[in-house]
């Protein structure tokens, strides 16, 4: 497996899992009281943290595994890494119009941080998935 497709499936991971760990702990806050009431911004700072400090270890973790790896990126990884950055890039994009769209109409800011939240798992997942699947099956011919 190519480094940079164990990255990719690094960030996948730990992405989803620090936003369903968010997902989780809001929810079970929510169940005394209305869900725009409950204080996410500690815990939503928090889960961001410890996904960055995981994501670290990891990345750490597979280069020491595979030592003489480490830098190695020919043309391929670098179309591959583009085209998942890129393409993920536009769930962001849309996330911060909904955002926009929200502040506008005077949505509660709960709602406007976590479709923010949203929106970046969604393009760091989204575009690691795209890598992997590039690494995979090949990128598209379009």
């Amino acid at each position: 497996m190519a480094p940079e497709e164990k990255r990719a499936w690094i960030m996948a991971v730990v992405s989803a899992c620090a936003y369903g760990t968010y997902v989780a702990i809001i929810l079970g806050r929510a169940r005394s009281v209305a869900i725009t009431e409950v204080p996410y911004a500690a815990t939503l700072l928090w889960t961001i943290g410890g996904a960055i400090v995981a994501s670290i270890v990891l990345h750490i973790a597979v280069s020491m595994a595979a030592p003489r790896d480490i830098g190695k990126k020919d043309q391929r990884d670098r179309e591959i890494h583009r085209y998942g950055e890129y393409t993920g890039q536009w769930c962001l994009v849309l996330g911060g119009l909904a955002a926009l769209w929200m502040a506008m109409a005077e949505v509660d800011h709960f709602w406007i941080a976590n479709v923010i939240y949203l929106a970046f798992v969604l393009s760091s997942v989204l575009g690691s998935v795209l890598k992997i699947v590039a690494y995979r099956r090949g990128l598209p011919s379009w």
